[in-house]
C-alpha cells in the first residue's frame, strides 16, 4: 500500500491514528461530565488519557464500531485499543489509569456489575436534573486542547 492510499484510508478512518491510547467518551453538554473532565485533566499530569465527547465525530464512530447506539447518551466510555468499557467499568479503568490513590477504586470490581451499574444508572438518569445540561458540548481551554480528540 502506498503512502498517500494508506494517509487517504487514515484521514477516512477517525480512529486510525488512536491506538491502544485511552480515550474517555463522555456526554459532552451533561454539566457532571464536563466538571468530572475538568477534575481528571489535573490528575493526569502526564496526559495519558484523551478524551472526546460522546456526540463528536469520533465519539459517533466509536459508538458505532463497538454495535452502539451514537443516540443513547446514558454511558461514560472508555476505549484502549480494541477494549470498550462502560459505565462502572470504564470508571474503576480510569481510576486504575490514573494510579495512586484513585487505583483504590478499584476495591469496588468484586461488587456484581449489574449492582455497581444500577448505582451508576440512577445517576446518569439524573444528571441533568440535579446538575443541568449545556446548549452545546465544551470547548476546551487552549492549555488543554491538545487532550481532546475531535
Amino acid at each position: 500500500m502506498t503512502d498517500s492510499i494508506a494517509d487517504a484510508e487514515a484521514a477516512a478512518d477517525p480512529l486510525a491514528d488512536l491506538g491502544d491510547q485511552p480515550v474517555l467518551l463522555f456526554d459532552g453538554v451533561c454539566n457532571l461530565c464536563n466538571g468530572l473532565i475538568q477534575w481528571l485533566i489535573p490528575r493526569d499530569p502526564d496526559g495519558k488519557l484523551k478524551f472526546a465527547p460522546l456526540q463528536s465525530e469520533i465519539g459517533t464512530a466509536i459508538q458505532e464500531r463497538h454495535g452502539l447506539d451514537p443516540d443513547d447518551l446514558d454511558s461514560v466510555l472508555l476505549v484502549e485499543g480494541p477494549k470498550l468499557y462502560t459505565k462502572s467499568t470504564a470508571a474503576i479503568r480510569v481510576a486504575e489509569i490514573l494510579g495512586w490513590p484513585y487505583i483504590l477504586l478499584r476495591a469496588g470490581r468484586p461488587l456484581p456489575r449489574a449492582l455497581r451499574d444500577r448505582i451508576y444508572d440512577f445517576v446518569a438518569d439524573n444528571r441533568y436534573d440535579w446538575f443541568g445540561k449545556k446548549d452545546q458540548c465544551m470547548v476546551p481551554d487552549e492549555d488543554v486542547s491538545d487532550r481532546f480528540i475531535e
